[in-house]
């Protein structure tokens, strides 16, 4: 079975851009700039300060926000890893 990954560290980059280290060493950005233009229930993390209070959750799984009504908008540490991992890959061929 799989280890899933679990996060020790997650600290804003800029607005919509988290830096996410993980109990395996790695240590990945993530645009999340993407999922907060959709709207909805992302709408709550548009404003900076709102996305600057990112929280790890307990036991590393994933991290979280609390919206204005006290309600979480987390995101999991295997899709937070996923899209670091690709976001990486993106831009390492672009780059070159």
């Amino acid at each position: 079975m799989k280890k899933l990954p679990r996060i020790v560290d997650a600290q804003p980059v800029i607005h919509g851009v988290l830096k996410v280290g993980f109990d395996d060493g790695y240590v990945g950005v993530v645009d999340l700039r993407p999922l907060i233009a959709m709207g909805k229930v992302f709408s709550w993390l548009s404003e900076p300060s709102h996305f600057a209070a990112v929280r790890v959750d307990e036991y590393g799984h994933s991290v979280s926000w609390l919206d204005g009504q006290g309600y979480a908008i987390d995101l999991s540490a295997d899709s937070i890893r996923r899209d670091a991992e690709r976001q990486a890959e993106i831009h390492r061929l672009m780059v070159g």
